[in-house]
């Protein structure tokens, strides 16, 4: 197993705690996430669940098992439900001996892309504390990450390039913010395109 493993798997249940808090009246609220609302959001880290533990288990070739639209009504019927059992299947699948030398099929990175289990995991980390970041900052939920989640996941976070890429769609992180911050857990956030700063009336006065 990577040696982050234990403070994935926490990371993962701490998007699963913060999600079980969304009210169905909430699934409208714009997010962090440029374009999406929450239930938008929660329908792609749901499928992106789904989509990881197909990849552990050798079928990650299969465009069909990373399409959001599957979950689309789950979602908006159940979000907590439909997340926590898609959270429950990912945390199942990585939790094999060799996954982190297994190869997983990754099309979303372009295709016939595969990659080693540790570093898919270590992008699966990244996206889940982030992720849950963007959902408890879009319901106004209080979040913080343990220390040594913080401390595992900075050298990951740090290491995903930042570039003109990042400007096409589908990119999964916008480009970086300029960063002065002391706290790791913000400055992962301006990495990957978002501002520690970011609220429901900050998204109103700016259109964000």
């Amino acid at each position: 197993m990577p040696t982050f493993a234990p403070q994935h798997c926490t990371a993962v249940l701490a998007s699963v705690t913060v999600v079980d808090a969304v009210a169905p009246h909430q699934l409208t609220l714009p997010t962090p996430c440029a374009g999406w609302d929450l239930a938008e959001l929660l329908t792609h880290m749901t499928a992106q669940h789904h989509g990881f533990a197909a990849a552990a288990r050798g079928h990650g070739a299969d465009a069909d098992v990373w399409r959001a639209e599957r979950f689309v009504r789950a979602v908006a019927d159940d979000p907590a439900g439909t997340y926590a059992a898609a959270a429950r299947d990912v945390l199942a699948a990585f939790d094999t001996e060799g996954i982190d030398e297994k190869p997983f099929a990754m099309p979303e990175f372009g295709p016939n892309v595969v990659i080693p289990g540790e570093q898919a995991i270590g992008f699966h980390f990244v996206d889940y504390a982030v992720h849950a970041w963007d959902v408890a900052v879009t319901i106004g939920a209080p979040f913080a990450l343990p220390d040594d989640v913080i401390a595992a996941l900075v050298p990951v976070a740090m290491a995903v390039p930042d570039g003109d890429f990042r400007d096409a769609d589908g990119s999964p992180f916008a480009r970086a913010l300029p960063s002065a911050d002391h706290d790791d857990f913000a400055r992962v956030l301006r990495h990957l395109g978002r501002d520690p700063g970011w609220s429901q009336a900050y998204s109103t006065v700016t259109g964000a």
